[in-house]
């Protein structure tokens, strides 16, 4: 008996086309299906050490965000992060993480499904998420590597900053609200069209 795969479908797949004919001052595109997992452990605890050990990586403190290995560490809480990875590692990194935390005070959870990440660059990045973003993107307020979780247009997201002047920024943002961020984007970038 064969088992067929499950179809996967983007939560932003109908908007590409869209997405890709905004102004040229802005670079939108879906980064779907990335291996997400929230890991839950005491900052600086055994669990917290060995997860570091075996991703050989450091835990990022509070609106920090570690993105230069495979592995992006995200703090998201006080005792909480999401550790996100390229399509098909959670298969292989859940195991590994539990293993590596044995029975210390964690959980490692795959949330995989639950959103979907956008990668917005280009110079007028800034100036377009002012318009829905109550947080400064100036890059003195949030450097690079800056990661919050706030609002875009009411909608929850977490903002992670890449690059210089926040003009490089990935938004994560829950699959049910990610065609109402996309058409967000479409009507912020309007007035930047050329006529």
């Amino acid at each position: 008996m064969t088992v067929e795969t499950p179809a996967r479908f983007s939560p932003l797949s109908a908007w590409q086309d869209r997405l890709a004919r905004l102004p040229a001052g802005v670079r939108v595109r879906e980064l779907p299906f990335l291996s997400q997992l929230t890991l839950r452990a005491e900052p600086g605890g055994a669990a917290a050490k060995a997860v570091e050990g075996c991703l050989d990586v450091t835990l990022p403190g509070p609106s920090r965000a570690e993105m230069s290995g495979d592995v992006k560490v995200l703090w998201t809480g006080p005792d909480e992060w999401l550790l996100v990875a390229p399509d098909g590692r959670r298969e292989e990194l859940v195991p590994r993480l539990r293993a590596a935390v044995g029975d210390g005070f964690a959980t490692v959870t795959d949330v995989s499904a639950q959103r979907t990440t956008l990668a917005l660059s280009g110079p007028l990045v800034r100036a377009v998420l002012a318009q829905g973003c109550a947080i400064d993107l100036d890059r003195r307020v949030t450097p690079v590597g800056s990661c919050l979780t706030t609002l875009l247009a009411q909608a929850p997201i977490t903002l992670v900053v890449r690059g210089e002047a926040a003009s490089s920024v990935w938004l994560l943002v829950r699959s049910s609200f990610a065609s109402y961020v996309a058409a967000w984007l479409l009507d912020a970038c309007t007035e930047y069209r050329g006529g």
